[in-house]
């Protein structure tokens, strides 16, 4: 066995859906490309950004950060972090540090923000509720919401998040079999909002497989926190990730085929779908909303808070 690529007989990994075989160097080089191909392709980047990542420890968030910072260092943009501590008991805490270690080293301006300091409730409790409406349903509206409120404090104009293929992929999964159509539609590599408070967000890695980001940290050895989220399995994408990787070991292209044949109808479903909302303001703590309230704070008066 040899690298296809440079003939290196060390190979560390072969990709399935092509054969492909990698050694360590042509494996970290081909993940780094893949992502930039993305970000000129899509035009995730200008000029003078100032990006926002959305830094949780994880593998994803790190490989994001370190491959955006390599247009950092070519004084392309400038990049700044938010790391949010949900507030999961042995679980959180370690990848907050982690996140933590990696904006001093690359001395980037960085804030962590918890639930529990921003809305009064941790996760865990939230998950102790009896009406409580799962896991992940809370975590991303809480989590989107502050992240957003960062972006504008930290005057960024992007925000970078780690999904990957596989949380693209399940995404669309997800929202079609739920008939979650007005959700299908904000799916993509860069999701823009009419209203002004809303920071554009980019995913400069959904084109790569989970299972390359995870050896990419391995191969760079990066510090990250590889254990999951305690809640996930128990979620709905849980169920669907485990549908399409149980596919993906007889169809290796499937996660691929799906994401090309979403973008194909994106736009028309975009013309067709996509709701038209009149922006008010959320009558309790301001931000842009479509109804008297925000989601976030429908959600907080439903657990009383």
């Amino acid at each position: 066995m040899q690298c296809t690529k440079c003939g290196n007989p060390k190979v560390i990994y072969k990709r399935e859906q092509s054969g492909q075989l990698l050694c360590k160097d042509c494996f970290i080089e081909s993940v780094e490309k893949k992502a930039i191909k993305t970000i000129k392709k899509e035009k995730l980047l200008d000029k003078g950004d100032k990006v926002l990542v959305a830094l949780s420890g994880g593998k994803d968030s790190v490989t994001t950060l370190e491959i955006l910072n390599s247009f950092r260092e070519r004084n392309i943009i400038d990049i700044c972090a938010v790391t949010v501590d949900e507030g999961i008991a042995n679980y959180r805490q370690d990848g907050v540090d982690i996140a933590i270690r990696h904006a001093e080293r690359l001395g980037i301006e960085h804030k962590v923000v918890s639930l529990e300091d921003e809305y009064g409730i941790t996760l865990d409790e939230i998950m102790q509720r009896e009406n409580h409406k799962g896991s992940c349903t809370y975590c991303g509206v809480f989590r989107r919401t502050i992240i957003n409120k960062a972006a504008r404090d930290m005057n960024a104009t992007k925000i970078a998040t780690g999904h990957n293929l596989d949380d693209e992929v399940q995404g669309i999964v997800m929202n079609y079999l739920e008939g979650n159509t007005n959700n299908l539609t904000k799916l993509g590599a860069k999701t823009e909002s009419k209203a002004k408070e809303f920071t554009v967000k980019i995913k400069p890695l959904r084109e790569i497989p989970e299972r390359e980001i995870g050896l990419y940290v391995v191969a760079k050895e990066l510090e990250v926190h590889f254990d999951s989220c305690p809640y996930a399995m128990q979620s709905f994408r849980g169920e669907v990730s485990e549908v399409i990787n149980q596919l993906a070991e007889k169809h290796p292209t499937i996660k691929y085929s799906t994401l090309r044949g979403y973008d194909k109808i994106k736009n028309i479903l975009k013309d067709e779908i996509e709701r038209d909302y009149s922006h008010g303001r959320c009558k309790r703590c301001g931000e842009p909303a479509a109804n008297e309230l925000c989601k976030a704070c429908s959600f907080l008066e439903e657990l009383g808070l």
